[in-house]
Parts: structure tokens; C-alpha cells; sequence
């Protein structure tokens, strides 16, 4: 397993931070950045360290830590910086910055993928952003699920609302073979928001907004779910009554598979230790960080997918996951 030296720059003291950044960027053949906030846990810089050191490039992600867009903005001027993973809060606010989107990433309207391309008759590079999001949780089922009829040709499910169930509900639609895609949150506002959404791209007339317990009992059950919520208990109403339909669909007589999204602190979670006793197959979302990283890095080197450490990266992520279960 490669271990990481990963820089972290928190912009908290924003001139001592800076002119630790300089120098180590000058130690780099070149140098991407992990923008958001709260990325002490994230194995994103990790995955990568692992890509760049199995193909022998001087390269590195920097965990920048920060709500500054301009300084953002301003850092990736850098002749050597060669693109960025955009986390939150900071995957819609960085849209209007970009000079052009890749297809997935304007339909689901966020980004995650910052890459470069040169101009069309010189000058500064164009800024492009991509969705690798999507790309995550379709290979994590394609990857671990052999029998595609598993999920295929029945209806999916999305457990969340928030920016990755919008990624979850583009790649259950484009890619693998939902029905129609049942939507349930512990917020009906943020359900009510991604169906208007996809129904301005023109497949929101898929999705079921699933409210209630009786709903949920009367409907076929899914062969696909993916859940996009925090590993916290149960606590507001809304969260009760999410829980509730949740265990309702996993209960169904027939079963599918789960990717749960959520892997931070640890992706041995309730709702998928739950999922796994009810017969359920259950895929981790260290599974969707690989895919989605992967994604990333043939856009940053160049590279497809054979030419790529896939196998390092799996070994490197499993030991850290080993790393949190004794923890």
C-alpha cells in the first residue's frame, strides 16, 4: 500500500498557508487540489497518490480546505496544477466559473471533476467540469453485480436528496435499466426539487415520490438502491418516516442490491447492516469513491482505465478501510 504525504492548506491563516503551498508546489512536477471542506477523512488524496506513484508521475491532490472561491480561482492559474476534485459546498457554486460541461455534468447540474483543455488559438486554458459522480455508481454496480437482471428491468430506488442522490437518480435512469426511480427523503422539499429538476431534463416523469409506509407497501420492489444519507440514527420525524419506508422496501420478498453512499467515519453502516441481514447484496461507497476517482484520473492523465493502477488503488483503499474497522 503507497502512503500518502498529502499536503493539507487550510486557509483559516490564509498568508502562512499560501507560502507553505508555494514551496511545496515547487517540489511537484505538477499538482492538483481536493477543494472543500471537512477533508481530513477523505481517501480521495490517498487514491490518487496511489495512481500517480504507479505510473511514476511526480504528481500530487492537495486537500485544500476552504470557502474561498476567488482564492480557488486564483490558485488554478498555476501552470502546474492539472485539475481538482470539487466536494462540497462547492459542486453548484462552481458551475459559473467554467468555460464548458461535459454532458453529465450538465444534466446533473453539479460537479465534482475540474479538468483543463488547451484553448483553440492559444491563450489561458479552458476550464471545463465534468461528473464523475455518476460514473462511480454505475460501475459499482456493473463491477460487483455480475447478473445485470438483478436490478435491471425493475424499478430503483434513491434514498436522499441532496447532490448525490441527483447523481444516483442520472446514473439508475441512463445507465442501468430502471423502470422508474423511487425517490423518499426525510425532506419532501428536496424531493419536490429533484423531480422538477429532471423534469426539466426530461425524465422526471420517473420518478415516484414515495411518502408514506402504505405507499411503500403497495409498490413493486426495487432491485436497485441507492442510499445518500448520513450513518446517523434515526432522530426528526421526517427521519423516522424515511427509516421506516427504507425498512419497508427491504423487506420485500424479492431482493436486489444496495450501494450505500455514505463511507465517512466508516462504510460498515446501520443502514447496510441492515440491508445485509435482509438478504440484501450491499455495496460499500468506497466502491463508488474508486470508480468515480478512476473516472478522474483519465480525464487529469490521459489514460484509460487498463492503463490505470485499478488493482493498487482497490489494495491501498481496502487497507485503510481494515485501518477504520480496527479503529
Amino acid at each position: 500500500m503507497s502512503t500518502t504525504t498529502t499536503t493539507t492548506v487550510t486557509m483559516q491563516q490564509e498568508q502562512p498557508s499560501l507560502l507553505h503551498l508555494r514551496s511545496h508546489i515547487d517540489q511537484l512536477d505538477k499538482h492538483g487540489f481536493l477543494f472543500g471542506q471537512k477533508l481530513t477523512a477523505s481517501m480521495s488524496p490517498l487514491l490518487h497518490d496511489v495512481v500517480y506513484k504507479g505510473l511514476g508521475l511526480n504528481w500530487e491532490q492537495i486537500r485544500l480546505d476552504s470557502t474561498d472561491m476567488d482564492l480557488f480561482l486564483r490558485l488554478i492559474r498555476h501552470p502546474k496544477f492539472y485539475g481538482a476534485s470539487v466536494t462540497m459546498p462547492h459542486k453548484v457554486a462552481i458551475i459559473p466559473h467554467l468555460d464548458e460541461l461535459t454532458e453529465e455534468c450538465r444534466d446533473v447540474g453539479a460537479c465534482n471533476t475540474l479538468f483543463l483543455r488547451p484553448r483553440p488559438g492559444g491563450g489561458p486554458r479552458l476550464l471545463c467540469g465534468a461528473n464523475t459522480d455518476v460514473i462511480g455508481i454505475r460501475e459499482s454496480f456493473v463491477q460487483n453485480i455480475p447478473d445485470r437482471s438483478l436490478y435491471a428491468g425493475r424499478p430503483a430506488m434513491v434514498i436522499g436528496g441532496g447532490g448525490a442522490a441527483r447523481s444516483a437518480v442520472y446514473a439508475l435512469h441512463k445507465w442501468l435499466g430502471a423502470t422508474c426511480i423511487y425517490v423518499a427523503s426525510r425532506d419532501a422539499a428536496e424531493v419536490d426539487a429533484v423531480v422538477a429538476e429532471c423534469t426539466q431534463r426530461a425524465y422526471g416523469a420517473r420518478l415516484v415520490h414515495v411518502e408514506t409506509v402504505e405507499q411503500a407497501e403497495a409498490l413493486e420492489a426495487p432491485g436497485a438502491i441507492v442510499a445518500c444519507i448520513p450513518d446517523f440514527p434515526p432522530v426528526s420525524e421526517g427521519e423516522k418516516a424515511l427509516r421506516r419506508i427504507t425498512e419497508v422496501m427491504l423487506r420485500k420478498q424479492r431482493k436486489g442490491a444496495i450501494l450505500e453512499m455514505c463511507y465517512n467515519p466508516s462504510p460498515y453502516t446501520a443502514l447496510g447492516a441492515l440491508a445485509e441481514a435482509e438478504g440484501w447484496q450491499v455495496i460499500l461507497g468506497t466502491e463508488a469513491l474508486i470508480w468515480q476517482g478512476i473516472e478522474q484520473d483519465k480525464y487529469w492523465t490521459g489514460r484509460n482505465t487498463s492503463e490505470l493502477p485499478v488493482a493498487q488503488v482497490k489494495t491501498a483503499i481496502a487497507a485503510r478501510l481494515a485501518q477504520i474497522s480496527k479503529i
